[in-house]
């Protein structure tokens, strides 16, 4: 039977662990072990340091580290870092930036940095009473996390607004303390959630010392203190535009494409089977960059997919007009990021990232990704109503797939000129090695 139950796997050695799960998990223990090895990094203060970032660390796993040049955004010239396993991504990101580079290229807005923080609670008195009492008690908040709170506003963060939220409308005796926050070059997960367990603590010390409650009223139960990453106040907006005229292309003219291009987007926006797909093609630009400069891709994942169903219906993040002669496409898009703390100052590929970005503000940070997510939707949807999005990403698949076959680089190089003019599918790529094979 697979599986094997074991008691104090944590306080196994890191030699031990493998032992352990090679002799029970793997067909060839020796040779399980030695690839689990060969991913170590050579230098050893090097792999302790990622052995640290999580528990139970055995080894390493390798992402595709690469670049897309050319990225004008806001008059200033990037090169975005980009981490990613999926074929093709990089290259498109690329030559969109190219395509727009000489037509302005990406313009970017902070519409917002808000963050925000939860202490849920339930509470069985009187709401209004609740209500007034919070009002009053408001600095207490503040007072009470003044020492947690220094460093943050020295640099002009820190908490902005806590509110009380009624939501017994849709659970029985359920409140909310919500306040929002500044954390500035700090995506600040663990400061908000620090300031919002000592603001449980005052709450329950104020109620239970003050004499308009009656002991059942009293009995405040906190269920958890946690910040959100549905960040909507934290968002950012990058756009591109240029004439009609300079969007023709081999395959159609700029009046054909326009018009198939907007109407992508509005099937993006009213068909939740395309607007899925539309906009995991904007995270695999925003994933990219956001991973390859220490920052937390899931919880940028979950805030965008909120954000994109935020009227009920799930829809395209990006959206275009053409107005005057003139084409318009932009993205707006909640990104909660840090260019401090984390990952961002122990991480040694992390840290180059920052360094090849100019070592960026959060804000600044926020436009790039953007900027990154809506070029890569540019490049994505510009194939799909040209030439189709099979052309461009089987050709960079190729490689994958004669890796699989276990090509030589000769063989690779022929293959590559064989398909040079020819989508080239699965099943001709396996025919087609298989005939250069038996020449």
């Amino acid at each position: 039977m697979l599986g094997t139950y074991i008691k104090g796997f944590s306080k196994l050695t890191k030699a031990e662990k493998i032992d352990w799960l090679a002799n029970n998990y793997f067909e060839n223990p020796e040779e399980g072990k030695a690839l689990l090895q060969n991913y170590w990094h050579a230098d050893a203060k090097t792999q302790k340091l990622h052995d640290e970032f999580i528990e139970n660390t055995l080894t390493n796993y390798y992402l595709p580290f690469g670049v897309a040049p050319n990225f004008k955004i806001d008059d200033e010239i990037f090169t975005l870092p980009m981490a990613i396993e999926e074929s093709s991504v990089v290259a498109a990101a690329a030559k969109s930036a190219s395509f727009w580079f000489n037509r302005g290229g990406f313009k970017t807005e902070i519409i917002g940095t808000k963050k925000v923080g939860h202490v849920h609670f339930v509470y069985y008195g009187d709401s209004n009473k609740l209500w007034e009492f919070i009002n009053e008690i408001k600095n207490k908040f503040y007072e009470d996390t003044a020492d947690i709170t220094e460093n943050m506003r020295k640099r002009g963060g820190g908490i902005q607004d806590i509110m009380l939220i009624d939501k017994t409308f849709e659970e029985p005796n359920y409140y909310q303390l919500k306040a929002t926050f500044e954390t500035v070059d700090s995506m600040g997960a663990n400061f908000i959630n620090t300031c919002l367990e000592q603001f449980s603590q005052t709450l329950q010390r104020e109620i239970q010392t003050s004499d308009r409650f009656t002991e059942e009223e009293k009995q405040i139960q906190i269920i958890m203190c946690i910040l959100s990453n549905y960040t909507p106040e934290c968002l950012v907006r990058a756009e591109v535009s240029c004439p009609i005229e300079e969007l023709a292309t081999d395959d159609v003219s700029a009046e054909e494409f326009v018009q198939k291009f907007e109407r992508a987007v509005h099937v993006a926006r009213i068909e939740p089977y395309r607007a899925t797909t539309h906009n995991k093609g904007i995270m695999n630009g925003i994933d990219a960059v956001v991973i390859a400069t220490g920052n937390d891709f899931r919880a940028i994942e979950a805030a965008c997919h909120t954000y994109a169903a935020r009227s009920g219906q799930y829809r395209s993040l990006t959206d275009c007009e053409v107005k005057d002669g003139v084409f318009r496409f932009w993205i707006e898009v909640p990104l909660a990021l840090g260019t401090v703390g984390g990952l961002t100052k122990l991480h040694p590929v992390v840290k180059l990232a920052h360094e090849m970005l100019g070592r960026p503000s959060a804000k600044k940070l926020m436009g790039m990704v953007a900027a990154s997510g809506l070029a890569q939707n540019f490049g994505a949807l510009r194939a799909l109503v040209t030439t189709g999005i099979q052309k461009g990403h089987m050709k960079m698949h190729l490689l994958n797939v004669l890796n699989q076959l276990g090509a030589t680089e000769e063989e690779k190089q022929q293959m590559v000129a064989y398909f040079k003019d020819k989508v080239p599918h699965y099943n001709e790529i396996v025919k087609g090695y298989n005939d250069l094979k038996n020449a």
